[in-house]
């Protein structure tokens, strides 16, 4: 079948091969593809190159909605997070079981934080043996990142499984000089200190780049004061990029890509403080060949890549100290192809199988107790897709995909997707899109003691439209998107009683051994909204940028009491802002904020999150032509609020520090 499905999937596109002699180059089909653009501070957005979707296409060709982030806009936010720097975004929210280093849920579009794909350098970054085989943002550091993209709506035509929310596509960079590196060192409250350092250079065929970073903080009592936290949670990491490219011959290459992360983060029971902690360890390895045919009108890449994520929960107060193990593990290997049919048309295609694992045990605090068996668990996921853009009339773009996954447990399942973006002489850009999506069910939800293996994938569709206007060639610009999705079988967890008769009561094969409960499908989820941003570029030295979102993401599962409620921990509004003065001689001043309205921790609303607002302050000022001191106050009024209940938050925090880039 898996044959079969890959011959008829190159036939698809072996006609268009012929047509591609008389065509412009194709794009690099890559992800994590370093296009050489003047970025998101460049004044015509049309020279923004964006790889979310796979191969570089510049932004006012997608259809769907999108935020990009480069590296000035990551130095200037200052954040050490991923998902802080991604919470300052349109159509996103965030929850955290308390300082850094903790569980650390994002959400797009009020999808739940498991529906999000995580991309790091082309490679999709999950965790199989999680709940909801979703990724943990806790210890994804800024880094040596220097573009991170936030790929809003079902995405599944082209990243499949999980893309419902949406997708975070993290590229690190490339070196575009013989020898050339950059570092970050700050310091600040709570003896918080991070230093970042990387290097890279062109030796004859040969780019190559590698960076690391160390992270430490004293932090604060995972659980608030107000519910009886005292003592400090502290969190370190340590983590490396490294990428390298090898040029073998005239359109032929070779590269190589890793990425690890080692934390340490000291966590508190439900009841208060502990001194229980958490170890986890992340690796993410790539390595691809790169062949380009008929003169780049032809692009072929052929890859493996592999994540493993290690968990570990230790009670030293415990006669056994292990209270958790966990391993997760996916092996993908895949063909993508990229072919320029004719001048303004291009197309993207693949072939993907990947194979995931998990393992998962919670070992009994007495000595005497044996272990038990681990749970265990293994799947695969075949796909075969393809997507064509073509540009019709000149700045007007059509995108139609398809997409065919069989899944070796519960069958196969076919996604589409289309849209437009019109990009008009006068500045303004149109965009509409539809698009599917589809979750498998995770190896954790098949195959732990709460296991159902009769699940379905849970499923979405979604559109969206909006338009955005450029003036005085692109300094100024501000647009809004509405959007819809629907969801359903969307997996929940169901506990049982003691009195229950139903089968799924029972451990899977007995009539008489009692489980606590099981998943199943029973869910429907109805999310819409609306996304504004605008943005000043330097205007008499002066910057200023801002979004707000509106979503209602509400349970519409049939016959349950807690019908159009809000979903939890999403805010129906949030907004964001700065400003930022640029003093002569290169200093400059900025404040940002942020504000959330109120939220519920629970599904029936019986736990208010009350909404809040942060205030930062940043400055940075030149010492050379290459390095600079920056310092920056964060939650400058000191609010105190919650994205979790009974969990604790960053009060009022110093940082300074020195930045340099060779």
């Amino acid at each position: 079948m898996k044959n079969a499905v890959l011959i008829a999937g190159l036939a698809l596109f072996a006609p268009a091969t012929a047509l591609a002699q008389f065509a412009p180059e194709a794009p690099q089909p890559d992800a994590a593809a370093v296009p050489a653009t003047a970025g998101s501070d460049s004044a015509d957005p049309s020279t923004i190159v964006v790889t979310a979707t796979r191969s570089p296409v510049s932004i006012d060709r997608i259809a769907s909605s999108i935020t990009v982030l480069d590296k000035v806009d990551i130095d200037r936010a200052g954040d050490l997070s991923v998902a802080d720097l991604l919470l300052r975004t349109p159509g996103v929210s965030l929850s955290r079981n308390g300082g850094y280093g903790t569980a650390t849920s994002l959400r797009i579009r009020g999808a739940e934080s498991d529906q999000t794909v995580v991309v790091i350098d082309g490679v999709k970054l999950n965790d199989p043996s999680s709940t909801g085989g979703g990724y943990n943002f806790a210890n994804l550091l800024t880094g040596d990142a220097a573009r991170i993209e936030v790929l809003r709506g079902p995405q599944s035509t082209l990243w499949g499984s999980q893309a419902i929310g949406g997708v975070v596509n993290i590229v690190t960079p490339l070196p575009t000089k013989s020898l050339e590196g950059s570092f970050d060192a700050e310091a600040g409250s709570r003896r918080t200190a991070s230093g970042r350092a990387g290097i890279g250079g062109l030796t004859g065929p040969l780019a190559w780049r590698i960076g690391a970073q160390a992270f430490t903080t004293d932090g604060i009592s995972a659980i608030a004061p107000s519910a009886g936290g005292r003592e400090r949670d502290g969190y370190t990491n340590q983590s490396v990029t490294g990428r390298a490219v090898l040029e073998i011959a005239d359109g032929v290459s070779a590269d190589v890509r890793g990425y690890y992360s080692n934390g340490r983060v000291d966590i508190d029971g439900f009841s208060g403080d502990s001194f229980e902690y958490s170890l986890n360890k992340e690796f993410v390895g790539y390595a691809g060949l790169n062949v380009d045919l008929f003169d780049g009108r032809l692009r072929n890449r052929v890859a493996y890549g592999y994540t493993d994520t290690n968990r570990d929960n230790y009670n030293p107060t415990l006669p056994r100290a292990q209270t958790f193990d966990a391993a997760g593990k996916n092996k993908r290997i895949e063909y993508q192809g990229s072919l320029a049919v004719t001048s303004g048309v291009d197309a993207v295609f693949g072939i993907e199988n990947e194979r995931s694992s998990f393992r998962s045990v919670s070992p009994p605090s007495a000595l005497a107790t044996p272990i038990p068996a681990p749970a265990r668990g293994k799947a695969e996921l075949t796909g075969i897709y393809g997507q064509v853009n073509a540009e019709l009339i000149k700045g007007l773009t059509l995108t139609g995909g398809v997409r065919h996954d069989d899944h070796n447990r519960y069958g196969s399942k076919t996604l589409f997707s289309g849209g437009a973006a019109w990009a008009l002489s006068t500045g303004t850009v149109l965009r509409a899109s539809y698009s599917e999506g589809f979750k498998a069910p995770t190896l954790y939800q098949l195959f732990s003691e709460y296991g159902n293996t009769a699940l379905n994938p849970e499923r979405a569709k979604g559109w969206d439209a909006g338009a955005e206007q450029h003036l005085w060639d692109g300094k100024v610009s501000f647009g809004a998107t509405y959007f819809e999705r629907r969801s359903r079988d969307l997996i929940i967890y169901t506990g049982c009683t003691t009195a229950s008769t139903s089968p799924l009561c029972f451990v899977p094969g007995s009539t008489t051994l009692r489980r606590f409960g099981y998943y199943q499908n029973v869910s429907r989820a109805f999310a819409r909204g609306i996304e504004a941003s605008a943005a000043v570029k330097p205007i008499a030295r002066l910057s200023l940028d801002g979004n707000f979102t509106w979503t209602a993401s509400e349970d519409r599962s049939p016959g349950v009491a807690t019908y159009g409620y809000q979903l939890a921990r999403r805010p129906r509004h949030t907004a964001n802002g700065s400003v930022t003065y640029a003093i002569p001689e290169g200093a400059s001043l900025g404040v940002a904020v942020r504000w959330a309205g109120e939220s519920f921790d629970n599904a029936t609303h019986t736990t208010r999150l009350a909404p809040y607002t942060l205030v930062d302050l940043r400055g940075e000022v030149p010492l050379t032509k290459q390095v600079a001191l920056f310092a920056r106050v964060e939650n400058l009024f000191d609010e105190t609020y919650a994205t979790v209940a009974r969990y604790g938050t960053l009060g009022r925090s110093y940082y300074a520090g020195f930045r340099g880039r060779f």
